[in-house]
C-alpha cells in the first residue's frame, strides 16, 4: 500500500483526536496523485473528500483493506503496525508547529526519498511533499 499522512515539523498528526489543519489545496492535490486508483480512508477523514470522488473507500479498517499499489490516506492512525504492507509513503509537511498527541512512527531513516516538492497552500503559504520508497 502507498500510505499518505500529514505532519507538522514534530511529525505530529493528531491533537486531542483532532486534526491539526486542514487545506482545500492539499485535498485537491491528493485527488490528482490518487485518480484512477483506490483511495481508503476512515469516515472522519472521508468528511474532507465530500461529496466522494469516484476510487475513495472509507472503512474505519482501511489500513487492514487496502491492496498492494492501493494508497490509503491516514489522519488517525500511524503507520508503525502496518509498516511490512507499505510499499511507499508520501508526506505533507504543514511546515508549522501544532499541538498534537498522536505522531507519525514510521523511521523512514533507511527508506530512499524519491521526490520533494513545495507547493502553496490555501490556508499555508508552503506545504513540502516528500515521497519515500523502500
Amino acid at each position: 500500500m502507498i500510505w499518505i499522512a500529514i505532519v507538522d515539523n514534530s511529525m505530529g498528526m493528531l491533537f486531542n483526536h483532532r486534526r491539526q489543519s486542514r487545506d482545500c489545496v492539499l485535498v485537491q492535490r491528493i485527488l490528482e496523485i490518487t485518480r484512477g486508483h483506490a483511495l481508503w480512508m476512515s469516515a472522519y477523514t472521508a468528511a474532507l473528500f465530500e461529496p466522494l470522488s469516484p476510487g475513495i473507500h472509507v472503512d474505519e479498517r482501511f489500513y487492514e483493506r487496502a491492496a498492494s499499489g492501493e494508497f490509503v490516506l491516514a489522519e488517525t492512525i500511524p503507520p508503525g503496525a502496518c509498516e511490512k504492507e507499505i510499499e511507499k509513503v508520501i508526506l505533507y509537511h504543514w511546515n508549522r508547529d501544532y499541538p498534537a498527541d498522536t505522531y507519525f512512527d514510521l523511521d523512514l531513516t533507511d527508506w530512499k526519498i524519491t521526490r520533494t516538492e513545495e507547493f502553496p497552500g490555501f490556508s499555508h503559504d508552503k506545504i513540502t511533499e516528500e515521497v519515500y520508497c523502500r
